[in-house]
């Protein structure tokens, strides 16, 4: 092969490899698109019909990118909203687990690292790498922003109810202090946060939205 073949045949190979590396990221980016078919528990505001787990993933990445300032810690923002945008991606074969319900949260954690295994893998390696690290982190549960990401995730299903007039937590039987212990993860990340939270209760108790 002269200089002039050998330099085409490099740049064919570079063409496949990127061509590889491109499949490899649309075929994550239309596994991603199921998550959009995973129903929640929660209603959105007024209660017309229940939100899928993209929607909440969409709606948390911007509490954690609008909210930021009331973390206790400095965070750095666009990480947490990173972690929130692929921090329930895992549902897509795992499905949501109501976090109510003590028998799914008691086998949540085989299943989603489970679906993690999978869905991460679609990925070119260096991109499944810092995306799996970013859940990894979240579910760990000891960096600023995975603990702020952890209370975007709960605050935003108590702002569906307390504006559906409490459904889910009326269909579900769920009850006041149901709802604070489940809850009180906000309070590890802010305590601006978690005063507002229970002051939402409060108020949800008293125009009975919330069992006491």
């Amino acid at each position: 092969m002269n200089h002039h073949g050998a330099v085409e045949a490099v740049a064919d190979s570079a063409i496949l490899l990127r061509m590889n590396r491109l499949e490899k990221q649309l075929a994550f980016i239309m596994e991603l698109d199921r998550l959009k078919t995973v129903i929640r528990r929660s209603y959105i505001c007024g209660g017309m019909r229940r939100e899928n787990s993209a929607e909440h993933s969409w709606h948390a990445a911007l509490i954690a990118l609008l909210l930021a300032e009331y973390s206790d810690a400095p965070i750095d923002p666009i990480r947490t909203m990173k972690m929130m945008l692929i921090h329930d991606i895992v549902e897509i074969d795992a499905g949501d687990s109501f976090i109510y319900d003590v028998d799914a949260v008691g086998t949540q954690e085989e299943r989603e690292r489970i679906a993690a295994d999978r869905i991460f893998g679609l990925l070119p390696k260096d991109q499944a790498h810092e995306l799996r690290g970013l859940w990894e982190e979240f579910e760990a549960q000891e960096t600023p922003e995975a603990k702020f990401a952890k209370a975007a995730d709960r605050l935003i299903p108590m702002l569906h109810n307390y504006h559906s007039q409490g459904k889910s937590w009326n269909e579900h039987g769920v009850n006041r202090e149901m709802v604070l212990d489940a809850n009180s993860r906000i309070a590890d990340a802010s305590h601006a946060l978690w005063e507002y939270a229970r002051g939402l209760v409060d108020a949800a108790c008293r125009q009975e939205f919330l069992k006491e």
